[in-house]
């Protein structure tokens, strides 16, 4: 039965994900919480205007009460993902993630809730926002730190310290790794279904980690958040019936980050996250270059916008960039695979 209870947690996930969509997309259309097309984006966008977002809270939902149920199974039948509960530093580790994802999730809600309440179209300014996800980061960093997290893994070199010596630059740069994925995760959600589908990718990547390497909660965690992501895409998939909003993006940009600590080898995120990071960059270099020489490399930023203007499709760009996701991602669990 053990061996089951990630399966039964995905599986619950998808289900309560998908099935939240007939409660809560009515809902939100009665509250006429929908999304609000910015002049800068692309103009066949329109079209999308008054979608209701704020669905990011069927994949919060989905993934928090799948995670109970599933560790409540584990209590029940003594299994591994109680028994690992029990070393007060994985506990540490796994609900400090939760609650880091949950916290940048909230962030999210708050900028949502700006936008389409108070119709004020950029919602939290970049200042509260920013500072806001810098105090969430740090907190989850500091937790780490406190918990005895005294090493990280780097591919090639292996266990490094971080405790003394060089080894301490480990937590600046970690901060700005937590900050930094989590808002490249956000530049991802621009297209029915993008940010969903290439997750699905990076958390299936992650639970096949996390299942080689004999963790079960990061295990559990992935599944379930791969449930709840194709959950997400029944509703989220062209022409989408509803946007996760950055209440939905924030969120799995910390789970990510949450799933990339739980296994010990947070920089492998820099290869199965390697589209949430070509697209972060994609923006830098178009603001940067643009600041320069007033020209433009990309037709748009963030990239995803370059290819619809080149004459891509929704359905095919997200098609790309998931199969561009999954070649990251094989790379990555080859490192793991091969001990590199």
């Amino acid at each position: 039965m053990d061996k089951f209870v990630n399966i039964i947690g995905a599986v619950l996930s998808f289900l309560i994900t998908s099935l939240l969509g007939f409660i809560v997309i009515p809902y939100l259309r009665k509250l006429k919480f929908g999304q609000t097309i910015l002049d800068i984006g692309p103009k066949w966008h329109e079209s999308k205007q008054g979608t209701p977002t704020m669905g990011g809270v069927m994949i919060i939902a989905g993934v928090v009460i799948s995670f109970a149920a599933a560790f409540c199974i584990s209590f029940a039948i003594k299994g591994s993902l109680y028994k690992e509960f029990l070393s007060s530093d994985r506990i540490v580790i796994m609900l400090s993630g939760i609650i880091m994802a949950l916290l940048m999730g909230a962030i999210g809600f708050f900028d949502d809730y700006i936008k389409v309440v108070k119709k004020r179209n950029l919602g939290l300014t970049a200042r509260q926002k920013t500072f806001l996800q810098l105090a969430v980061s740090a907190a989850y960093l500091a937790t780490l730190a406190l918990s005895g997290m005294s090493e990280t893994y780097i591919p090639f070199i292996g266990p490094v310290s971080i405790t003394k010596g060089v080894g301490l630059l480990f937590w600046p740069i970690a901060l700005m790794f937590v900050y930094g994925f989590t808002n490249a995760v956000n530049l991802t959600d621009g297209l029915d279904g993008l940010a969903s589908s290439v997750t699905l990718v990076v958390s299936c990547a992650f639970m096949l980690a996390s299942g080689y390497l004999g963790l079960a909660g990061p295990n559990v965690l992935s599944g379930v958040l791969a449930g709840a992501c194709a959950g997400f895409i029944v509703w989220n998939a062209k022409p989408a019936k509803v946007f996760m909003g950055d209440t939905g993006s924030m969120f799995l940009g910390g789970m990510v980050v949450a799933l990339s600590f739980s296994i010990g080898r947070p920089v492998l995120l820099i290869l199965m996250g390697g589209v949430y990071l070509l697209e972060a960059l994609s923006v830098m270099i178009q603001v940067a270059h643009y600041k320069r020489t007033k020209k433009r490399i990309f037709k748009m930023a963030p990239i995803h916008h370059h290819f619809e203007m080149s004459g891509y499709s929704e359905p095919k760009i997200v098609l790309l960039f998931s199969a561009v996701s999954f070649v990251f991602c094989f790379v990555a669990l080859l490192s793991i695979v091969f001990n590199w």
